[in-house]
């Protein structure tokens, strides 16, 4: 037997033991299994989450070796990963980039569970959530068990909603059924208030070798502007320097402190590169790196892994370990697609009414670009009314032969935009878990 598979099938240990699911005439459709105290089950997420972290160390190793041969030559050893493993990502997130298979759209429902997707993205698109969240937890224990599409838009029902214990709850569930590592919570900006402004954000792709030379592709987001959103995207990021984490650091710190609120697409994916290059206790190493880690961890919210790593640099280095502070101005990208270059058209958090306004300023944004790219990372929920409007206006815009792409779309959104035929115009891109 394969480490890889002696690893995953670990994470299915612990619920060989649990008592027998009920049947599915049984009132009220259970997606976890009883367990007899909190303590319990505080064990098993703690089991999950640690194998898991083990196959996200073995399989980036793997990743790494195809771009650095170098990269893991002598007896290093990376920094404890935090107990909440869920804020070290697997790396597979992001392998449509780097290994160069084709970037494609978000496809259709699968026949088994295509009924019941249809129906929750519509109650979800009226407001009904609790209707939506009880069809889409019974998908789990019916025929749609085998499929991933429904586990993914409970995810996202969860995040748009700030439930964060019943998302934990299911991605335990989802970790174990699929041998995958369990996604991260990662709150969609919508939930959180003060998010006002619509519009082309300034971007920064990062792609290849991120070094000195990474300079010249923060150059642009850097300049003053009036634009108070800029979007940095690290999911084609191959290999890292210590020189280029420097650059990035002080571009990041630069935004934070100017109040320029950050879009971080691939985020998950740049932790994941920093990792291996820190070793404790190795004072002549450059701090870049270490500083690199923490900023990123601070800006995606994950406090504890932050703590913990606070701590691993402070033993290394004998500094006073840096205080976490929850970023006011951040919105993540989760599990960003492949890059894109140029301007996005941001969308609201909500889109629900009158939809006027904010069509208008698609076809002015649209007249100034031969690539209408539209950015879906904010958008938490789009109303049934709104939605039938969009995917008008994306025919109409595509009569003229213009490419059309709505990016970073969660599956509720864009289940309910294939519904409406949006996905015959525009090519939809849901985010990856």
């Amino acid at each position: 037997m394969g480490l890889l598979s002696f690893l995953k099938k670990k994470i299915d240990a612990p619920a060989a033991e649990a008592p027998s699911r009920p049947r599915a005439h049984d009132p009220g459709p259970i997606t976890r299994m009883p367990l007899d105290t909190e303590a319990e089950r505080a064990r098993q997420r703690e089991i999950a989450r640690a194998t898991a972290a083990k196959i996200d160390e073995i399989e980036l190793e793997m990743a790494s070796d195809i771009f650095d041969d170098d990269a893991w030559v002598g007896n290093r050893r990376a920094p404890a990963v935090a107990s909440g493993a869920a804020s070290a990502p697997l790396i597979d997130l992001n392998t449509d980039g780097l290994l160069g298979a084709p970037d494609l759209p978000d496809l259709a429902a699968t026949a088994a569970n295509a009924p019941a997707v249809e129906e929750a993205a519509i109650l979800y698109a009226n407001g009904q959530l609790n209707a939506a969240e009880h069809l889409l937890r019974a998908c789990l224990v019916d025929a749609g068990r085998s499929e991933r599409l429904p586990w993914w838009m409970l995810f996202d029902l969860y995040q748009a909603s700030a439930r964060e214990a019943d998302f934990e709850s299911i991605a335990i569930d989802y970790a174990s059924h699929f041998e995958t590592s369990p996604p991260a919570f990662a709150p969609l900006a919508a939930a959180e208030a003060g998010q006002p402004f619509v519009g082309a954000t300034p971007t920064a792709s990062l792609s290849g070798a991120l070094d000195a030379g990474a300079g010249v592709q923060l150059a642009r987001i850097l300049a003053p502007s009036d634009t108070p959103v800029v979007r940095l995207q690290f999911s084609a990021v191959a290999r890292v320097t210590p020189e280029g984490c420097a650059v990035l650091l002080s571009a990041l710190q630069t935004l934070r402190q100017t109040g320029r609120e950050l879009i971080l697409a691939g985020a998950d994916h740049l932790v994941a590169l920093l990792r291996p290059m820190l070793v404790i206790g190795a004072r002549d190493a450059s701090e870049a790196p270490w500083l690199l880690l923490l900023e990123l961890l601070l800006l995606m919210n994950h406090e504890k892994d932050f703590e913990e790593t606070a701590m691993d640099y402070c033993i290394t280095f004998e500094v006073s370990p840096p205080s976490f502070e929850a970023p006011a101005r951040t919105a993540l990208s989760v599990g960003a697609a492949r890059a894109t270059e140029g301007d996005r058209f941001l969308l609201p958090g909500v889109v629900e009414g009158d939809s006027a306004a904010l069509l208008a300023a698609i076809d002015a944004h649209a007249a100034r670009h031969a690539t209408l790219v539209l950015d879906g990372s904010r958008l938490a929920r789009i109303d049934y009314g709104a939605a039938t409007a969009l995917a008008a206006q994306l025919r109409a815009l595509a009569a003229g032969e213009r490419s059309i792409e709505l990016r970073d779309l969660n599956h509720l959104v864009a289940a309910l935009l294939r519904l409406l035929g949006a996905g015959e115009a525009a090519r939809l891109y849901a985010h990856k878990y």
